[in-house]
């Protein structure tokens, strides 16, 4: 799983600048993340998927954003990313669940 961004251009804007500037904060927090990432057995997949969750649980689009194109690019499907959405409803509610779905969406039919 491809959670280590070696080039800041691939960043969204505000993250990239953040990197550039400071860039021993950066590295040391995609460290954190890479050993999080590596701490357990979970595969790559269900790793993106609770990733994704754990962003729709935040209420954060950005993080919705970054997940779901990480996971276009690793090959996981529309309707399983959609699926995580769904699975929320009972979790986080309705409103919220659909705010994630539109989200989803808006990467989806890019």
């Amino acid at each position: 799983m491809a959670d280590k961004v070696e080039d800041t251009e691939e960043l969204p804007s505000i993250a990239g600048e953040f990197a550039e500037e400071h860039p021993d904060v950066w590295e040391a927090y995609s460290g954190v993340g890479k050993a999080c990432s590596e701490a357990g057995p979970v595969d790559n997949e269900t790793k993106r998927l609770v990733k994704l969750a754990l962003a729709a649980g935040s209420e954060s689009e950005g993080a919705v954003h970054s997940h779901v194109r990480r996971a276009l690019d690793e090959g996981i499907e529309p309707e399983t990313l959609r699926h995580v959405a769904i699975l929320s409803i009972p979790t986080l509610g309705f409103p919220k669940a659909m705010a994630t779905l539109t989200w989803i969406d808006d990467l989806i039919h890019e």
